[in-house]
């Protein structure tokens, strides 16, 4: 006979799922426009279980039309904000409402003129205040007899995103061949068995400049390319470093007054960057990404010089497989 405890949890959760019904209203009609009507992709952000949440939700959005990808907020804060753009829609997770990384993104995505949608237990915090749209998900009690760990709250989330991803589908008038166009080998990995040097960036695309150029020189580079960062390599293409987003920001916090002129490239890139080689699948650039959370990769060629970058946006963002077209 089942534990009567798992039978109470499973109740628990039901009851969080179907308390969503209620909660409808004209913000979820409002989600799917700003969605429907977003000319690029959907950023779904949070922070630990909520995250996690959040990735999936991501998923199913990718594999049924809509491109998106997760970004961690600390990240963002520290360089990976670049990879936002003002066409983008922000869904970001939190059933307090009160994550403090979070709100401390929100204003900035709101400044940058980000449309933003809180997914959120709670309508009158903090994270609800800065969204253009909420998303209502709470659910009466959690199924931890402590009440800690998220467990109701996290099922009623992941139910809510497929809600989203499902109106979506039909929005969009997505087809059954359009899902299989996303998973060719019967799995969602099987769409990224391609070569990272079919969708690198090279040649003049490419943001690099020497360990001797000026601070200038490379900020100028990195504001021309537009994609967060510069790399830096000798004159025999050896990768040296990398300069990001982030280390301009951290740079420019610092009170000690700075000639642009006068600092090198060299003086503050991070050395030794991670780095993937050309002939490897795309698969496992998004691995390396998601393992070390960082969304550039320099690519390397075989014997070990610069081949070109890989951006995140270049796997989820612009749709450029070329197997899915």
């Amino acid at each position: 006979m089942a534990h009567p405890l798992a039978k109470e949890v499973l109740q628990i959760e039901a009851e969080g799922i179907l308390a969503l019904i209620d909660q409808l209203d004209a913000g979820f009609d409002q989600a799917v426009s700003l969605i429907m009507n977003c000319p690029s992709r959907v950023i779904i952000t949070g922070i630990g279980k909520s995250g996690i949440v959040g990735q999936k939700i991501s998923a199913t959005l990718n594999s049924t039309g809509t491109p998106s990808f997760f970004l961690h907020p600390v990240e963002a804060m520290h360089g990976d904000l670049g990879i936002v753009d003002h066409n983008d829609v922000v869904l970001a997770l939190s059933y307090s409402g009160e994550t403090t990384e979070l709100n401390m993104l929100m204003p900035v995505l709101k400044k940058r003129g980000v449309k933003t949608i809180a997914l959120t237990g709670n309508k009158n915090s903090t994270l609800a205040s800065y969204a253009d749209v909420v998303l209502s998900a709470r659910v009466p009690r959690e199924a931890c007899p402590l009440g800690l760990a998220p467990t109701a709250s996290t099922t009623a989330a992941l139910a809510l995103g497929d809600a989203l991803a499902v109106v979506l589908i039909e929005k969009k008038k997505f087809a059954a061949s359009d899902f299989r166009k996303n998973h060719p080998g019967g799995s969602l990995g099987e769409r990224l068995k391609i070569k990272v040097q079919e969708v690198m960036i090279t040649g003049p695309l490419l943001p690099r400049t020497t360990p001797e150029a000026s601070l200038r020189e490379a900020t100028n580079i990195l504001n021309e390319k537009n994609l967060g960062a510069v790399l830096i390599a000798d004159q025999t293409n050896k990768l040296c470093g990398i300069i990001t987003d982030g280390d301009l920001r951290r740079l420019l916090s610092l009170q000690a007054p700075f000639d642009l002129d006068q600092i090198r490239a060299r003086d503050i890139m991070t050395p030794s960057p991670k780095t993937i080689e050309e002939d490897l699948l795309a698969a496992d650039a998004l691995s390396i990404m998601q393992r070390h959370e960082v969304t550039i990769l320099p690519v390397l060629d075989k014997n070990g010089l610069l081949a070109g970058m890989l951006h995140l946006h270049d796997l989820l963002g612009k749709g450029e497989f070329r197997l899915l077209v």
